[in-house]
């Protein structure tokens, strides 16, 4: 278990790192299926205002709100990351710490 699956979490965690910081600029690569379809939905909507001389404030609310779920469930995935790293830290130095305790000295 030990160091692989701390190395394997840790880029995990950049890659979700990078995720965060691409969503925060507004870019779309790192959104799921569900939520690009929200998304083309609401900028559709817009377009679709525009063109009936509307106002967009509708359509930019949805955006945003898509926006921020995202952001919320990618800091969640950050969260659980971070303490399953935590978790086998922990754990590998308790093990370390019995074998230790089991020597001669």
């Amino acid at each position: 278990m030990g160091n692989s699956e701390i190395h394997r979490l840790d880029r995990e965690i950049q890659r979700t790192t990078r995720k965060l910081e691409a969503v925060r600029r507004g870019e779309w690569w790192p959104l799921t299926a569900r939520e690009r379809l929200a998304m083309s939905r609401a900028m559709a909507g817009g377009a679709r205002s525009v063109y009936r001389d509307r106002s967009t404030t509708g359509a930019e609310n949805r955006m945003d709100s898509i926006g921020s779920s995202v952001e919320t469930r990618l800091n969640a995935e950050l969260t659980a990351l971070h303490g399953e790293r935590q978790r086998l830290i922990t754990e590998a130095a308790r093990a370390k710490a019995k074998k230790k305790s089991s020597g001669w000295f």
